[in-house]
Formats: C-alpha cells, sequence, structure tokens
C-alpha cells in the first residue's frame, strides 16, 4: 500500500480575498457579541453610579459586590425560587407537551387537525393580554404568591408544537408492533416514544429553562412577598431611590447569568440536534 502524498495530507489552505472579508464580519460580529458579557464582568469588580468604566476603579480582587449580593440582599432565597421555578416548569412542560403531541400526532380522531390549529393560534396572542385575566383567576383562587402561579404560564403550545414535529418522524409500524405485543399504552410512550424523542425534549428544556430563568413581569406581578421573589425581580430592587450602583446590579446579572450558560454549554449538541432533526423531519 502506497504511502499518502505528505505534500497533500499537508496542504494549507489559500486564502482569497473573499474568505479574509468573511472572516473579518465573522470575527466582528462574535466581538459584538461577546462585548457585553465582557462589560458585565468588569463593571461588576466596580462601585461605579455611572454606566461607563473608570479603569482606575476596577479591582478584580474586590469581591464587595457579589459578596453583598449573596450574603445580604436575599439573593440566595430569590435563586432558590428560581431553581425551583424552573426545574418545575421544565418537567412539566416536558410531560404535558409531549403526551399532548402524541395524541396530535399518533392518534386519529375528528377534529384532529382543526383543535391542533386552533391550539396553536394562542401563541399569536400575547401574554401581557391574557395578565390581567389570569391574575383576577389566581386572585380568586388564592393562588397568587405561590410556586403554581409561577410556573402555570410557561406551559404553552410552543412545546407541543415543537415536539409534534418531531414525533411525526416516529414509524407507526413500531408502535403498532408494540399494540401487537400487549403493550399496554402507557408503555409504549415511556419505553417507546420518550427514547425516541429525547433530542427534541432536550432543545424544549432549554427553550423552557432560558424563557422561565428570564421571566420578570409575571413573577413581578403575580408576588408580593420577598420570599417568593424570583432572581429577575430581586435584581430588579438592587436599583436604589436616589443613586444606582451599577456594579452591583451588573454583580447581580452575572450571577444568573452563569447557571444558564453552564447548562447551554453541557447541552448545546443535543440541543441543535434536536431543532435540527424537527425542522427537517416535520
Amino acid at each position: 500500500m502506497s504511502k499518502p502524498n505528505s505534500e497533500v495530507m499537508h496542504k494549507t489552505r489559500k486564502w482569497t480575498p473573499v474568505s479574509i472579508i468573511g472572516l473579518f464580519f465573522i470575527l466582528v460580529f462574535s466581538a459584538i457579541c461577546v462585548a457585553p458579557f465582557i462589560y458585565m464582568i468588569i463593571m461588576s469588580f466596580t462601585q461605579s453610579t455611572t454606566l461607563y468604566i473608570h479603569w482606575a476603579d476596577v479591582d478584580f480582587t474586590d469581591f464587595t459586590n457579589f459578596q453583598y449580593v449573596i450574603g445580604k440582599s436575599g439573593f440566595t432565597r430569590s435563586l432558590l425560587n428560581s431553581v425551583i421555578v424552573v426545574a418545575c416548569s421544565c418537567f412539566f412542560n416536558c410531560i404535558i407537551a409531549s403526551m399532548a403531541a402524541y395524541g396530535f400526532s399518533k392518534k386519529r380522531f375528528p377534529g384532529r387537525n382543526a383543535i391542533f390549529q386552533i391550539y396553536l393560534l394562542t401563541l399569536m396572542i400575547p401574554g401581557q393580554v391574557t395578565m390581567i385575566p389570569v391574575f383576577i383567576m389566581m386572585n380568586k383562587m388564592n393562588l397568587l404568591n405561590t410556586y403554581f402561579a409561577l410556573i402555570v404560564l410557561i406551559i404553552n403550545a410552543f412545546g407541543v408544537f415543537l415536539i409534534r414535529q418531531f414525533m411525526d418522524s416516529v414509524p407507526d409500524e413500531l408502535l403498532e408492533a408494540a399494540q401487537v405485543d400487549g403493550c399496554p399504552e402507557y408503555r409504549i410512550f415511556i419505553q417507546i416514544v420518550i427514547p425516541l424523542i429525547k433530542p427534541v425534549l432536550i432543545s424544549l428544556v432549554v427553550f423552557t429553562f432560558v424563557s422561565s430563568w428570564n421571566d420578570f413581569l409575571w413573577p413581578l406581578v403575580s408576588t408580593s412577598e420577598s420570599s417568593m421573589y424570583t432572581l429577575t425581580v430581586a435584581l430588579s430592587l438592587l436599583k436604589t431611590q436616589y443613586q444606582t450602583n451599577y456594579g452591583l446590579i451588573l454583580s447581580g446579572a452575572a450571577v444568573s447569568f452563569i447557571f444558564p450558560f453552564i447548562m447551554y454549554v453541557f447541552l448545546q449538541k443535543q440541543f441543535v440536534e434536536g431543532i435540527a432533526l424537527s425542522g427537517i423531519k416535520g
């Protein structure tokens, strides 16, 4: 067997004007995307009351802002509330959305497509429109200042649509074979369907995590007790009446940014796979 030509193996790429321009725009776009996070980190080590960075005030060994946010501002309780709300939202959204998508995708019943289309129309209604009626309902049922009120609005038709697009690619013959073997419906769903749609479930978890973690308006409206504040509401309270310590606020933002960032780093491969397969097979 002849040895491969070393000149071919070590052939360097020739840079053309088009590729150089493309690389330049990629680097500029990347710098624009990363710049806000670098600014947030730098400002979190200052005691600045303005949005301008004064390099003389930057001290990367001064963790006063982080110590105040974590230890003295009730931030830890709000962080725990956000973790509980996000975990429950991801769990229940995946369970409810996958069950509904299974019914719309694999079950035949009159008006299935019409009901699904009507269900999708709810995505066109802004959350601000339904906020007052939902608030009145929650108030009459004494559910304000509860985790249920913070979780229930996260569950919507988007998850059903996303999973149904993916679930249409699951072969019907596979499910029919399981039924012929006497497998009950719940085992078909748990042991066959769920493992097959794992990539899109991970994508839905990421979407739900980000939307629930960053939600501000509904937690602000539905909670009046400091013990039930989520992270976004707690961050808004760091602003004082007469002056604002932007270093303190951005240190809290930096801490809250860490959790979704770490989650995305570990799940980015499955997230991209789930979105890609949903679009191709849907």
